[in-house]
């Protein structure tokens, strides 16, 4: 008794009510799942709502709603004839009995003696109550847990059960979908979809245990109740009712209070087996520090503590089946005496009623003997159903307007920011008045420090989020929020940089950006990514499997695929986020001409800014707001307090390094120098210095497009404004090193590429 006094005020310590109060361990509850926590119904209030709850998903709706309510009204009346062959099953035994002894005792008045082996024999085989005995085999045979009827009723309900299954899942996963992204940021996925997959199984238990276990247990004791009242007399009618009742709420009480250990020994357990697998992923620290002892020790009181919870936790279920029993043998020690009373002494009973009223009160016990589980199963099954529709409750915060308007189909793609605040935490604003346009075909660029609000604003495009705090977002002048979801986000491509793909083959993800396309426009798609020459290099071409979120393909790789998904969808407005952050230069010059067309309005989130110099405006975002706004060239201009020449001449410095900018600086005023020279001599009469300074840098004007800034002066903050380098190979032609050299480096880089692009072979493959 000590011990376990000790154990009830360790468990008081753990309760969730005392959880600032660790036990040796910690507070195993402060981890544990929710639905241990989580208060079932108590009253029999609650418990019909809940029950009220469920009622949509009972009743079937739709085009197999006829079949299916057939099918559950044919339910209900196999479970009224079993409660009716219920009654018959003991009746029909009590008329075997009788019969069978009515017969013995005319065999005796015929023989005058010899016992009752002597008395049946003198009955013809003819008497022999065939008929009644064949009738209680049927009957016997229709009822019971596995009888006829149960398992008609169990096969028949399968549909609806399905039915019930598929509504729900449906519903769920297109609620969730439904959702913000606010939402979903704040949830953990693998979370939500345990309570959806809790909840649809919980109610599916639920309608099995009340409309098959509970309602037809109570029905049984309520008839029988009645009929020993009505047939025997009143005493017979208490008995059954008290012994039945007592039976039921002595389950219930003890099961709840086994359940308080249940929820306690499942926490411990949870802890138990999040020691055991902290301590292996940790097998090395272990080992350092050679802790092998006290991580068994902790292990060992781990599993001490929590087979003692399960200890007196089925301790009180041996309890209950002791209560249980003792009520039962009571109730029928009961019966039983009055029935032999009432047929020696005063006669007017017979046996067949005893053995009536016997088999009666045993068959009863039986079915209630599930009552103590069904009611701990509804328990736990309620507090999943409870948080399953919790999340139906859960609002849905971007709704389409009730008269969606339509774009016009010759608009361009103009986007427009106008004075727009937006902020996740009212008292942290991201945007503060932003106001922008970016005309139909144009490129624009959004740089700025992380956190600046760049990709906010891709979020409040796509309208992954309004902006209550004030201002618009419109496409070709249409207030995005006039617009229904599925016509705003049909004409916007997205590229995240962090890619996702699903598990499928790329000629799935690549479809999915217009899942009725042909073969050759997948194909042509890939080709302006970049990246059909390398699915054809692996073994399964396009059916070759991506992996879980795309792992089986490198950075690079899976970034392509997203781009050609982007480029099937042919949208008007492409928004790209880093999106060619992870595939070398040349490649990335490729994607640019086929994503940076007039034909589309694009707008570009860059960290490197050597991608966005071509952009016809850039626009720098610093604290939730545009402090510049320009060409690449215009902004380059504002050398004394412009954010952007600091973050670009910052990119220098993080390229080169001190030396480098050194070496720039001697190297630009050399230039300067040469170019005036370069007005009085004849095209081809520069040096071999200036022919290869000159072809390259001219090689780099025509890539660019537009004329480079050559001006150098002996300030820092005077260097060429030209993209920072993109290898160290530009970087050390620049600063007039060795061609050879660099040649053989070229060479060496390629071989890296080769044996780079040898080993991705490999693991595709694999």
């Amino acid at each position: 008794m000590a011990s376990k006094k000790r154990f009830k005020q360790k468990l008081a310590a753990q309760s969730p009510t005392s959880a600032s109060s660790p036990g040796p361990l910690g507070n195993p509850l402060k981890n544990a799942p929710t639905q241990d926590l989580y208060a079932p119904p108590r009253t029999l209030p609650e418990f019909a709502a809940h029950c009220r709850k469920l009622l949509p998903f009972i009743i079937p709706r739709g085009k197999h709603a006829l079949r299916l309510n057939m099918l559950v009204i044919a339910c209900f009346a196999l479970l009224v004839i079993g409660r009716y062959i219920n009654v018959l099953v003991p009746l029909s035994y009590k008329r075997v009995v009788d019969e069978l002894g009515g017969l013995t005792e005319k065999g005796k008045g015929r023989g005058g003696g010899g016992g009752v082996r002597a008395a049946v024999n003198k009955i013809a085989p003819s008497a022999i109550p065939y008929a009644s005995i064949l009738q209680f085999v049927g009957l016997r045979f229709l009822a019971g847990g596995g009888g006829l009827l149960n398992t008609l009723q169990s096969n028949l309900w399968i549909p609806v059960g399905q039915y019930t299954t598929r509504e729900i899942s449906v519903r769920m996963f297109a609620h969730l979908h439904n959702l913000s992204l606010r939402f979903h940021l704040n949830r953990k996925t693998g979370e939500i979809l345990r309570v959806q997959d809790r909840g649809v199984a919980s109610i599916v238990s639920i309608l099995s245990s009340i409309i098959f276990n509970i309602f037809p247990t109570l029905a049984d004791i309520s008839i029988a109740c009645f009929y020993f009242a009505t047939q025997f007399d009143i005493y017979f009618g208490l008995i059954v009712f008290c012994t039945m009742s007592l039976y039921i709420a002595t389950t219930v009480i003890i099961t709840e209070h086994r359940t308080k250990y249940r929820r306690i020994s499942n926490a411990l357990n949870n802890a138990m087996e999040a020691k055991a697998v902290d301590s292996l992923l940790n097998f090395e620290v272990v080992k350092y520090y050679n802790a092998e002892e006290f991580e068994v020790f902790q292990y060992k009181k781990a599993v001490k503590a929590y087979q003692k919870a399960d200890f007196y936790s089925n301790m009180a279920l041996a309890v209950l089946h002791i209560i249980q029993n003792s009520i039962i043998q009571v109730g029928l020690g009961l019966g039983c005496a009055l029935a032999a009373k009432r047929i020696i002494h005063d006669q007017i009973m017979t046996v067949g009623e005893f053995v009536l009223f016997f088999s009666y009160l045993t068959q009863l016990y039986r079915g209630a003997q599930t009552i103590g589980n069904q009611y701990r199963l509804c328990q736990k099954n309620f507090v999943d159903m409870e948080k399953m529709l919790d999340l139906f409750k859960e609002p849905i915060e971007i709704q389409d307007p009730p008269v969606p308007a339509a774009l016009a189909p010759q608009g361009g793609g103009e986007v427009v920011f106008d004075n727009v605040s937006f902020a996740y935490d009212p008292r942290r604003p991201v945007l503060q008045n932003l106001s922008f346009r970016v005309e139909p075909g144009e490129t624009c660029a959004l740089v700025g420090p992380s956190g600046s609000g760049k990709s906010t604003v891709l979020r409040l495009l796509f309208r992954f989020y309004d902006a209550p705090e004030g201002g618009r977002v419109l496409i070709d002048g249409e207030d995005i929020k006039n617009l229904a979801q599925k016509d705003l986000r049909g004409m916007i491509g997205v590229v995240p940089q962090d890619t996702v793909l699903f598990n499928e083959t790329i000629k799935y993800n690549i479809l999915y950006g217009r899942p009725t396309s042909t073969d050759a426009e997948v194909f042509a798609a890939a080709e302006a990514a970049q990246i059909h020459d390398r699915i054809m290099s692996f073994p399964d071409g396009y059916e070759t499997k991506v992996g879980e979120r795309g792992l089986r393909l490198s950075g690079g790789e899976k970034q392509r695929v997203a781009i050609a998904r982007t480029l099937l969808k042919n949208p008007k407005i492409i928004l790209l986020d880093e999106a060619t952050s992870a595939v070398d230069n040349a490649v990335e010059a490729a994607l640019q001409s086929a994503l940076l067309t007039k034909a589309r309005t694009t707008i570009v989130i860059a960290h490197r800014l050597s991608t966005i110099v071509n952009a016809d405006q850039i626009l720098v975002i610093k604290d939730g707001q545009c402090v510049e706004r320009g060409t690449h060239e215009s902004l380059m201009q504002m050398r004394d307090s412009g954010v952007y020449f600091d973050m670009w001449m910052k990119q220098l410095k993080d390229e080169l390094g001190l030396g480098g900018l050194a070496k720039m600086e001697s190297v630009g005023r050399w230039v300067e120098d040469t170019n005036i020279a370069a007005a009085a001599r004849p095209p081809n009469g520069q040096g071999e210095e200036g022919q290869e300074l000159g072809g390259r840098d001219g090689e780099r004007t025509a890539t660019a497009g537009k004329p480079d800034t050559a001006a150098v002066t002996s300030d820092v903050k005077d260097i060429a404004v030209e993209p920072p380098f993109t290898d160290a190979g530009d970087a050390d032609r620049h600063q007039g090193g060795n061609g050879a050299q660099y040649r053989q480096d070229d060479e060496e880089d390629e071989d890296d590429d080769d044996e780079e692009e040898e080993f991705d072979d490999s693991s595709a493959t694999g």
